[in-house]
């Protein structure tokens, strides 16, 4: 089945997110080298999508195999714990959403970068409760289970996404 539209100036290329499914890509990789999550869990996909949100917004999805090496410190750089990711992501993506509208072309990988964004801050995640004080809490308080809170995919996806570039 063919497209609706195509990205060239003559019509008769499909329009393939290739930026994004290379990032994607790459992400994935990182991520299972690293064996610090089951593939098929949800904190594996949140570390994925940060990942690969990250590698397509810095420009690294363009990039060869021996240039994504290259861009592995950077992108340990955006991932930092105390770094602005959350807003980064936001104001590139803007940015990438202003120079498509001026450009008056859409591309094929935007929609599944914000796909990605979507799901990193919309989903919440049941975490561990570091600030959890169970000093008050008296004899109903089981120490096997750790106390759990409600957190966005992408707190939990990006410090995954931080460790497994500096594993990798």
């Amino acid at each position: 089945m063919l497209p609706e539209r195509a990205n060239s100036a003559s019509g008769d290329e499909l329009a393939v997110p290739m930026a994004w499914l290379y990032a994607e890509y790459v992400a994935e990789e990182v991520l299972r080298q690293a064996e610090l999550m089951q593939p098929m869990s949800l904190e594996f996909r949140a570390g994925r999508d940060a990942l690969a949100l990250t590698a397509f917004l810095s420009g690294g999805a363009q990039l060869s195999g021996a240039g994504v090496v290259s861009q592995l410190e950077h992108w340990c750089d955006l991932t930092a714990a105390a770094g602005p990711w959350h807003s980064w992501c936001s104001r590139r993506l803007q940015c990438l959403d202003r120079e498509e509208r001026a450009l008056g072309h859409t591309s094929p990988d935007l929609p599944f970068a914000r796909a990605a964004w979507r799901r990193l801050v919309e989903t919440e995640l049941l975490s561990a409760d570091e600030d959890y004080d169970d000093t008050w809490a008296g004899a109903d308080v089981d120490e096997h289970r750790p106390a759990t809170v409600w957190t966005p995919a992408w707190q939990l996806g990006l410090p995954l996404a931080s460790l497994a570039l500096q594993m990798f």
